[in-house]
């Protein structure tokens, strides 16, 4: 029998590979992206630090200012950014390092990074050179924290003297009005104290108790306890020498045995000291009984021995299969 002739190939599959071809052809690749000038990535990146600086997100935003200074380390614009934000996230160190790169003449940012990092005397040589330099015309910032820094350092008249000063000249329905009158209150409290209620407390107490006080020496710095002496002598000791010690020193005493929650001794039960083994190991385990030899089986085939029914059928009544009474 010849062999049967070869399907011939359809249409479709023998044009699939060229069609593939023509749309690859087709397709057009298009030129390569043009690399952006300094200028334009500058002004991307500008836009984008207004709208983080518009959006609160300032750390964000200093990672910007640190993109645009790295195309242009001495931009302006960007290193007072970059100042602004370090001081709104209370990074002072970082503050400080980059106005000493910058060579920047930002005194008051300078003072004010010194003020919050607990260097005061630092702070206020900064401010007095800028209040010299400026005379009258010294910016109300630097008045604020002068009055700040003589608050903190506890010279409360001039601390009282300067918020006075900002009190008369600051809008009475503004921000800055009352928070200049707590600072001020807060100040003449102080000065109340160490003038009259101090000195009224000192002239209530009894002479008796005053002379005694003036004339009886200072009282004996306390001496430390035991305990205080062994925690420092532990500390003290190179790690090894606790063990050391006990091992040559006296036996360690045998920890009491504890008691269970719920537990009293006498009265419960104690436990079954078999409780650990398997169920089929213990001693109490019984096997299940399985099924009677010979019980159950099926009903029909059964041969009556009284000579009943016949094979097939029940042993009572003569009821079959379908439950119909025979006639």
């Amino acid at each position: 029998m010849p062999p049967k002739p070869s399907a011939p190939r359809t249409k479709a599959a023998s044009t699939a590979p060229a069609s593939k071809k023509a749309h690859k052809s087709r397709v057009k690749k298009g030129p390569p992206k043009r690399k952006l000038s300094v200028a334009d990535q500058l002004k991307r990146l500008f836009t984008s630090l207004c709208a983080q600086v518009d959006g609160n997100h300032f750390t964000s935003a200093v990672k910007t200012c640190d993109k645009i200074l790295r195309l242009d380390p001495k931009d302006r614009d960007a290193l007072q950014t970059k100042l602004f934000l370090l001081l709104q996230t209370e990074q002072y160190t970082a503050a400080l390092t980059l106005l000493e790169a910058s060579e920047s003449h930002s005194a008051f940012e300078r003072a004010y990074s010194l003020y919050r990092l607990q260097r005061e005397k630092e702070a206020a040589d900064l401010l007095d050179q800028l209040k010299h330099e400026n005379g009258p015309d010294t910016a109300r910032g630097v008045l604020h924290l002068e009055a700040q820094l003589n608050y903190r350092q506890g010279i409360y008249q001039t601390a009282f003297d300067l918020y006075n000063q900002l009190l008369d000249t600051a809008g009475p329905h503004t921000e800055e009005h009352s928070d200049v009158q707590v600072n001020l209150q807060a100040a003449q409290k102080h000065m109340d104290f160490i003038d009259t209620e101090y000195l009224h407390a000192i002239d209530g107490i009894d002479s008796a108790v005053t002379g005694t006080l003036e004339t009886s020496p200072p009282p004996a710095p306390p001496q430390p306890s035991s305990s205080t002496l062994g925690a420092l002598a532990s500390i003290s000791q190179p790690p090894g020498a606790d063990a050391t010690e006990q091992k040559a020193g006296a036996p360690k005493q045998a920890r009491a045995r504890r008691v269970p929650k719920g537990v009293i001794p006498g009265v419960t039960p104690a436990p079954d000291p078999e409780r650990w083994l398997k169920k089929a190991e213990r001693s109490t385990y019984t096997q299940a009984r399985g099924k009677k030899k010979g019980a159950g089986g099926a009903t029909q085939g059964l041969v009556e021995s009284g000579g009943g029914a016949a094979a097939g059928g029940h042993s009572k009544g003569g009821h079959g299969k379908s439950g119909k009474k025979k006639k």
